[in-house]
């Protein structure tokens, strides 16, 4: 019981840590429902500062500010800009840093090292959540120039601007 508990506090000391800092990881994301083995949903890297973030995975960029969004898919030449409406970690795995506490008294840590965390979330009866997070990298915050959703992009790309 008290390795468990160690390992407990150590994850919550790296999400902690995380919070207080510019952190790059690569993630998993996966679901499970009804006893079913986990399926993986997306997969990628993060780097997050506040509640700013770059995400790469399945094939698009993602770049937020916090207060706007700006998704591109290079392949298809495509971008969308939007207004962060409300976004939680589901929807957005790069907030898993911030938003972990809301779930603190569902969260079970399977696994955690100094720079590794694997823990699932159980969201009702029947659904958990699994995030493993690897190669954690925490650095001083930098601010949130390289966060910016402004871009230039050629006329061979199609982009839409759907903020109000």
């Amino acid at each position: 019981m008290l390795v468990a508990f160690g390992m407990y506090a150590q994850g919550l000391g790296l999400l902690d840590k995380a919070r207080d800092n510019r952190t790059s990881f690569n993630y998993t994301y996966s679901l499970s429902r009804d006893g079913e083995p986990f399926k993986d949903i997306t997969s990628g890297k993060v780097t997050v500062e506040d509640n700013a973030y770059y995400m790469e995975g399945l094939g698009l960029e993602v770049t937020s500010d916090g207060n706007s969004r700006l998704s591109i898919d290079s392949e298809a030449h495509e971008a969308v800009i939007e207004k962060v409406e409300k976004e939680d970690m589901f929807t957005n795995p790069a907030l898993f840093i911030s938003s972990w506490k809301n779930y603190r008294d569902r969260l079970k840590v399977n696994s955690s090292s100094g720079s590794s965390l694997d823990v699932t979330i159980t969201l009702d009866e029947d659904t958990k959540a699994r995030f493993v997070l690897t190669e954690v990298v925490f650095s001083p915050k930098q601010g949130l120039d390289d966060f910016k959703v402004e871009r230039t992009f050629g006329k061979e790309w199609l982009v839409t601007d759907l903020r109000p």
